[in-house]
Parts: C-alpha cells; structure tokens; sequence
C-alpha cells in the first residue's frame, strides 16, 4: 500500500496536512528510514500532487484495540467515565462504520456518531449492528446517520474489495490474517479456498504472489460481488483467480489437491475432512474453539490426519476474540507425508 517517503524535519508538518485532506491512513504505523520518514497514506490519486516521493511498501498495522481508544479519547469531552465503560467496539467497511450501542447509551446515539465522524472523517454512513440470520451469515443493520446504503469499496492490504453488507459476509478485522497468510504463500503454488466470500483472501494473497487460485462460494450475491472484485483489481493481481459458483461440500471431491488450503470455515460448519484431503502441503483451517478445548481440537485434526493415511504438524493460533473464553482461531497444519 502507498507511503509517502518525507524528510524526517518535515514529517510532522505533512502528516497534520494529510490529515487535513484526509488522505493520512491511521490504521497503520509510520516508519521511520534513516533520515526519511514514511506516512502511511490512502490510495488516492492526490497523493502524487503533494511534492513527496509515492513508494508501494508494507507498514504494520495499528493494533484495533488502539484505534478504538482513540475513540474513546475523542467520546470523553461528552461521556461521562460510567458511559464510556460501556462504549462497545466498532468496525469500518470502507466509509462506513459498523456500531453496536447497548440500552444504556442509546441516548448517547448522536454523540457517538458525532465521535465517530471525528475520528474518521472520511465516514458516509453509521450503522447499527443487529443479528447474524440466515445460512449465509448475514446481519441486520440499520443505518443511523448518513446514506442510506450497505454498499461500499473497502480497501485492505493493497486491494479494493466491493461489499454490500446486505447481501454478503465480510469480515474486516481478519485483514492482518489474511496479510499473514499471503506472507506465508510462495510464488507457484496452487492454493484452493472454500467459503471465498467476496474474495477477500483470494485477492490479498493473489496481490502479492504469483500464484494460482481457486476459490469457491455458494452465496450467489457473494459470487457476483466477487467476480466484480477481480476485475476491480486485475491490474493489481500477481495471481490468477478462478472462482467456482456452488456448494463446496459438492464441488470440491471432484477438485484435484492443491498445494494449500484455505479453509475460512463459517461458524457451525465442519469441512476438516473434506478441505484437509484436498491439502497437499498445507491447510490452514479456521474454527471457532472454547479455550479449554484447543487441545482437544489439535488433536482431532493430528487423529483426522491419520485416518487420511497423512502425517501432520499442528499449531493452533488465536485469531480474535468471539465470544468470553471462545476463540475463532486458525490451525496451520502442515502436511509432511
């Protein structure tokens, strides 16, 4: 993604600036480079006008927890210390921020979507967080300042990414996953994924190795949004990309193994058997765990693997928090004969 390389001297004066012209991008860390300093900025055609040198390089992302402090920082000169207490997480999609407000803030509503604009300011639309519904995971929302539309252009990891959270799943606070997944990916593989989505995996890791991906989605709106996605980004791709309308429980005995699996597992769903016999090398499964038990489904996937007639390595990761003491979490398991 873009940086701007600036003289260390003249760091703090251009940062204040693209601030101003909202261009500065807050959701990952500045770095300092011998006598230059690179800002993190949005990929936006302005940033080649402003006299500094445009370099395409990775910086590490803000941990979430410190985005939503500043939040809390701005919500201060309004919330008393007993409201704040009570202020939940949020996300942005784009230009659009997802919130959940509970009962006891609900007459805090303007002031957090005042907060909000404040500290992203490139924000069109607020909306309110309901339930998850459906075989395809999609939530309720109800929009509560701004344009009355769930459609946007989210851009992560150096990719543009069209959802309409009305009609597909996404999750935007996976994107350090899906960086860490395409840092672990070698040129020439061939990589398969199940439960694509919009592609959001498919496109990060397609972004920066050259390899060749297939990617398979039921939800038919998803496919279509996905589909779009690729052409969105054909110019920025390394990889190539051929995406499988249909169940994969149905399509993916019929596919050949492949180097590597991705396997973004909806909540409910077990596809270990299915997605790790199409693994060649590695498959990198997700799964919602209870945090006694992550033991417990190492060892399932250890005993998976010998009914396969495979021999693995198991390391288990925490991904994010989902519920108290329950985990989503990644198994990265690699497949040695």
């Amino acid at each position: 993604m873009p940086a701007l390389r600036v003289p260390k001297r003249e760091a703090e004066l251009a940062k204040r600036k693209l601030k101003k012209l909202n261009l500065y991008d807050g959701k990952r860390r500045p770095k300092r480079e011998g006598e230059f300093v690179l800002l993190p900025v949005i990929d936006d055609p302005t940033i080649h006008k402003l006299g500094y040198e445009v370099l395409e390089t990775e910086l590490h992302l803000r941990p979430e927890r410190q985005i939503y402090r500043n939040l809390e920082s701005v919500l201060a000169e309004r919330l008393t210390p007993e409201e704040l207490k009570y202020l939940r997480r949020y996300d942005v999609v784009g230009d659009i921020a997802i919130v959940q407000i509970p009962e006891v803030l609900e007459h805090r509503a303007d002031d957090i979507v005042w907060g909000l604009r404040k500290v992203h300011p490139f924000i069109r639309v607020v909306a309110r967080k309901g339930f998850h519904e459906g075989a395809f995971r999609i939530r309720e929302y109800s929009i509560i300042w701004g344009e009355k539309r769930l459609e946007t252009v989210h851009r992560e990891n150096g990719v543009e990414i069209k959802v309409d959270l009305s009609k597909a799943f996404f999750n935007p606070r996976m994107k350090g996953e899906r960086y860490r997944l395409a840092g672990l990916v070698r040129d020439g593989e061939r990589i398969l994924i199940p439960f694509a989505g919009v592609l959001p995996y498919a496109l990060v890791i397609a972004r920066y190795k050259n390899v060749k991906i297939t990617a398979v989605e039921l939800n038919r709106e998803a496919y279509e949004l996905g589909l779009e996605n690729i052409k969105l980004n054909r110019k920025r791709l390394k990889g190539e990309i051929e995406f499988i309308h249909g169940d994969a429980f149905e399509i993916l005995p019929e596919l050949p193994t492949y180097d590597r699996v991705m396997s973004p597992t909806p909540r409910g769903v077990d596809a270990l058997a299915l997605t790790l016999s199409k693994a060649g090398r590695w498959l990198h499964y997700y799964n919602f765990v209870g945090e006694a038990d992550i033991e417990e489904f190492r060892e399932r996937i250890i005993d998976e693997c010998s009914l396969q007639g495979k021999e693995c390595d198991v390391r288990v990761k925490k991904v994010s928090d989902f519920k108290p003491h329950v985990f989503k979490v990644c198994a990265d398991v690699r497949i040695l004969g």
